[in-house]
């Protein structure tokens, strides 16, 4: 089998960067009415400073799985590789939203840890005729490379049932509650 790379710049379209600039100067704009120069320098500044190194991150990084196993390369430094013996499962995470819902390969340690495969991902902004594809050639390869018996299913831990949004709302009561006992203190 030939080793293969999935590369996070394979998921971007054009049309998303050209995107990102209208939002800036949208966001540019409304800044400069409403807050003035330094506030248009403040807000835009902070946004491309957060938008930016995530954007380059996200267009450098990639999965490469071949003989030695999963070598997942995050944008900086050398990458990670994981033999085939420590990767005990491989899944799709999947995470809906109102619009869309989002898929993710990942796999699952030993220890209990989970690592997400850059570059085998699909989501209604990045979307991927190919992931299924890809996803199945992981698999094919997991299995070519370990022994059956090595291939454990991990059990589901709370992350895996509550997704990121009941996550947020419950962070978001927490937060309320926190500072109505702040306020009833006082």
């Amino acid at each position: 089998m030939n080793e293969l790379i999935y590369r996070g710049k394979d998921l971007f379209r054009p049309s998303v960067f050209a995107m990102a600039a209208v939002l800036i100067t949208l966001e540019g704009v409304f800044a400069a009415i409403k807050l003035g120069v330094p506030g248009l320098v403040f807000v835009v500044g902070l946004t491309v400073l957060l938008a930016v190194p995530a954007m380059y991150l996200s267009y450098r990084s990639w999965t490469s799985v071949g003989r030695a196993g999963i070598t997942l390369y995050w944008g900086f430094g050398q990458g990670r590789t994981y033999p085939w013996h420590e990767v005990q499962w491989i899944d799709v995470r999947e995470t809906k939203s109102r619009s869309s819902s989002s898929y993710a390969a990942r796999i699952h340690l030993p220890t209990g840890k989970r690592r997400t495969l850059p570059g085998v991902a699909s989501s209604g902004m990045y979307p991927n005729p190919n992931f299924g594809q890809q996803y199945q050639q992981v698999v094919q390869w997991w299995e070519y490379s370990t022994h059956p018996g090595s291939r454990v299913q991990p059990p589901q831990k709370i992350r895996d049932k509550v997704s990121p949004q009941v996550i947020g709302v419950i962070v978001g009561l927490v937060l309320v509650l926190g500072i109505f006992v702040v306020i009833a203190v006082r």
